[in-house]
């Protein structure tokens, strides 16, 4: 299905979609959320490597998870490479459901959905990686929707000015409008 016209770009797939910016916005907001789940745990428990041991758990397995002695390149490379594909994919759903709609929409249900991505990962995947639910907490949850929200707010700010969003809620179109819609 290709869109035409003087205001959309002709895109094959999800028309009026920015890729460049769902790239760019799931970049950015999972290096800053990267951030926040370093610091956060480095400051309340002591432990700036959490995170990242939990990142890698999910394919290394649990025994990463403990602090160790030495650094092991090994699991910090799993850790960021699954960080920051996940980041991705999870910036490219936010982006799905709210970029027809601006700036607004898009931070309130981006930080909704980082809450929705927080619960998914650490009480739903829990059942497949048992390891993970220990590690739910605030520092996480907080990180997660400073991610979500800063994915949508960062979609609509890179955003190319040749696509249009949508208002969120639509009014309804005048009676003569309407007649003239369907004629056309």
């Amino acid at each position: 299905m290709h869109v035409t016209g003087s205001n959309q770009p002709n895109r094959a797939i999800l028309p009026g979609l920015d890729w460049g910016a769902v790239f760019a916005a799931g970049l950015f907001s999972g290096m800053v959320m990267l951030l926040v789940s370093i610091l956060l745990p480095w400051i309340f428990l002591g432990d700036a490597g959490l995170i990242v041991r939990i990142m890698a758990s999910v394919l290394l397995g649990p025994a990463v998870i403990l602090p160790q002695a030495n650094l092991v390149p090994g699991v910090y490379v799993v850790a960021i490479l699954t960080h920051f594909l996940l980041s991705l994919l999870f910036a490219f759903l936010i982006t799905l459901i709210f970029y027809r709609w601006g700036m607004i929409v898009a931070f309130m249900g981006g930080a909704v959905m980082g809450a929705v991505i927080y619960f998914m990962n650490y009480y739903a995947f829990s059942l497949i990686f048992p390891w993970l639910l220990p590690y739910h907490n605030w520092m996480l949850l907080v990180a997660n929707i400073v991610f979500g929200a800063l994915s949508g707010t960062l979609y609509e700010l890179f955003e190319d000015e040749r696509f249009i969003d949508q208002p969120f809620f639509r009014q309804p179109l005048p009676a003569s409008e309407r007649q003239e819609e369907q004629l056309s």
